[in-house]
């Protein structure tokens, strides 16, 4: 494999080879975000200038240090935040506000308690007016296909934080968006079952052909489900690097994934890259 510096030096001036705008299911063209520290009143810069490129039905990795603008992009992506300079294409189509080709997984499941699974995974549907037969039989497609089948009528506190996950990612799926936004959402869990989930996602990833912006601090889980990692800068965030994972997707599950030479060989590069970017964190192998 090549060496990452290969791939891209490490400043802020690296480019990819560019798509056209039309090839591109995501594109990032010079985004700026700038805003209003509440206590000094400061105007700070968390984005500076990012250009990058993200391809139709891609399972794209974010990483960088903490603190350095990775939910920000996201939430920039999702419409809830508007840049201050450059501009976001989805589908080529600029972004300007929320849109439902985009579904948004959080850290937090989101969950409203008072409704079951299928209450909670056909909400949107409910929303939108789909009609109660629909949505009844679209939930229930999308609690099979997380594995939930036989929890349709449980609430959230009577399901383990992995199942509440699974059941913010059934409704996502439920409202058939074309992009999954996911915002470290396997953080609250512990190893074991995060390892699980992991699994779990490449699975309805696989079947579903999404394309998923899928929002790290671990570099093994970067690893492990990304076709592509971008390592952001501290702030103001730029794109450092964009390095390809090159281990077949039928030769990735956590059995065998630690003794392949492959594995080590991209979490020794981008744990260094991350370590000299200043986020310790990266040395973490527990599975997220």
């Amino acid at each position: 494999m090549a060496d990452s510096r290969a791939i891209h030096r490490h400043d802020h001036t690296a480019r990819e080879a560019v798509l056209p705008e039309d090839a591109a299911k995501i594109l990032f063209d010079g985004v700026t975000f700038e805003y209003i520290d509440a206590q000094t009143g400061e105007r700070l810069r968390a984005i500076d200038g990012l250009t990058a490129q993200i391809r139709e039905n891609e399972f794209f990795c974010i990483l960088g240090p903490s603190g350095c603008g990775k939910s920000t992009l996201l939430y920039l992506v999702a419409g809830l935040l508007k840049p201050t300079q450059g501009k976001i294409l989805v589908g080529g189509r600029v972004v300007k506000g929320p849109g439902a080709d985009r579904g948004l997984v959080f850290q937090e499941y989101a969950l409203l308690p008072w409704r079951t699974v299928r209450e909670n995974v056909a909400l949107g549907l409910k929303i939108r007016g789909v009609s109660r037969e629909e949505r009844d039989a679209v939930a229930r497609r999308f609690i099979h296909l997380v594995g939930l089948d036989g929890f349709e009528r449980k609430y959230p506190h009577e399901l383990s934080g992995g199942m509440r996950q699974r059941v913010a990612v059934a409704r996502t799926l439920a409202n058939s968006p074309d992009v999954m936004l996911m915002d470290e959402p396997f953080a609250a869990v512990d190893a074991q079952t995060r390892a699980v989930l992991q699994e779990e996602l490449t699975r309805i990833w696989a079947q579903s052909r999404l394309t998923v912006v899928f929002v790290t601090h671990n570099v093994d889980e970067a690893i492990f489900l990304g076709d592509r990692v971008l390592i952001m800068t501290p702030r103001p965030a730029r794109v450092h690097s964009v390095i390809p994972i090159d281990i077949p997707r039928e030769e990735r599950s956590w059995a065998h994934l630690d003794r392949d030479p492959r594995f080590a060989a991209l979490r020794g590069r981008i744990g260094d890259v991350m370590r000299n970017l200043g986020d310790g964190s990266a040395s973490n192998h527990d599975r997220g």
